[in-house]
């Protein structure tokens, strides 16, 4: 599991890359550290190279996403792959978050 943060016209955006599992969430949970501390950023999750999440990389986003609205920011997931978009929808975190 890859992570990487950018920053695009002020927006905070991170890159996944790889399998999100349990065995990748502890150093993918470190490696977003500092989205957990952008305060009211807007940010985005490019999910484009993303191939697999389980339920503890759900765990850090749905964190993340607390985090972000609390200091009233937005937490937008880019390019989710199919099979993705059908964990999020199964588990209901679909409604939670903001697609494109």
């Amino acid at each position: 599991m890859k992570t990487t943060i950018n920053e695009v016209n002020g927006t905070p955006v991170a890159v996944l890359e790889g399998e999100l599992d349990t065995a990748a969430a502890a150093g993918t949970e470190q490696a977003l550290q500092p989205l957990f501390e952008a305060g009211d950023k807007n940010i985005v999750i490019d999910c484009a190279a993303l191939e697999y999440i389980s339920s503890s990389g759900l765990r850090i986003l749905l964190s993340l996403l607390k985090r972000s609205r609390a200091a009233g920011g937005s937490v937008t997931l880019r390019a989710v792959n199919d099979d993705i978009l059908n964990v999020f929808k199964m588990t209901g975190f679909i409604n939670l978050f903001n697609f494109e």
